[in-house]
């Protein structure tokens, strides 16, 4: 998918009244042979898409759980290849598929080399935590050429200049870090988030999702509220590892306006 069909996809879920909602999972976590099987599963759910993380030997936004789900996966083989070949095998998915990645696989890879495999794999957009806004340049001009999106993280202790920055140059969604540190389950979130989720709506030309923290249907309701949807990762990647698909789906149906 492009990402001109992201931006298609996202339009059509709020115009029906639903909330955004993106689940995470790692490549490669329990083997790549599951891949496409764990895709096709979040599909049926009613995911809206998917972020997809590529393991990292030093995944310096991660927290415990997705610490572990990356060594799990770097343990059973997985490469940047592998996973790009994986996507390539399937019968195609009716929902985008984002890849979170830190800069060093990308350089690697090579950026060109990186962007024509993202295309032939079907990917719309990506995530580079590690990526700068200064910087973006050594990738952002190649990843237009291949119509994939540059999602940018916006950060609630950045400057007000500096969240508007971001909110002007993402592509695809902006995505709203809703706590300080690594990403992993929270019970709760600080008072300031409604206000500051609410702020970065105004005047976005794109939907503005919270991740970071969310792990219970009440929280996807309650920051759905202020933003255009949420992104869950570690109460995901739990789930899936431990095969508890009921806890998925229920987080997912939290996000439908008749939930």
């Amino acid at each position: 998918m492009s990402k001109q069909q992201l931006d298609a996809q996202f339009k059509n879920v709020l115009d029906r009244g639903d909330k955004l909602f993106v689940p995470y999972i790692m490549a490669g976590d329990g083997g790549l042979e599951k891949l496409n099987d764990q895709i096709k599963f979040l599909e049926t759910a009613g995911a809206s898409a998917i972020e997809l993380g590529l393991p990292f030997s030093d995944p310096v936004a991660d927290g415990e759980t997705i610490q572990q789900a990356g060594i799990r996966s770097l343990k059973a083989g997985t490469t940047v290849k592998g996973v790009f070949e994986t996507l390539k095998k399937s019968k195609g998915h009716k929902i985008p598929i984002i890849l979170m990645t830190y800069m060093n696989p990308v350089f690697h890879y090579g950026v060109e080399n990186f962007a024509d495999a993202c295309v032939e794999a079907g990917v719309s957009g990506l995530i580079v935590p590690d990526l700068p806004m200064e910087e973006e340049s050594m990738v952002s001009e190649i990843f237009k050429a291949h119509d994939l999106a540059l999602i940018r993280l916006v950060a609630l202790t950045s400057p007000k200049s500096r969240r508007e920055a971001l909110k002007k140059r993402t592509e695809g969604f902006l995505y709203a870090v809703t706590v300080t540190g690594t990403t992993g389950e929270r019970h709760t979130f600080t008072e300031r988030v409604d206000h500051y989720l609410e702020d970065l709506k105004q005047g976005a030309h794109v939907p503005v999702l919270a991740g970071f923290g969310i792990s219970t249907p009440d929280q996807v309701k309650a920051l759905s509220k202020h933003a255009d949807g949420v992104i869950v990762g570690s109460r995901i990647v739990k789930a899936l590892h431990d095969g508890d698909y009921q806890v998925i789906e229920s987080l997912i149906h939290a996000s439908k306006k008749n939930d």
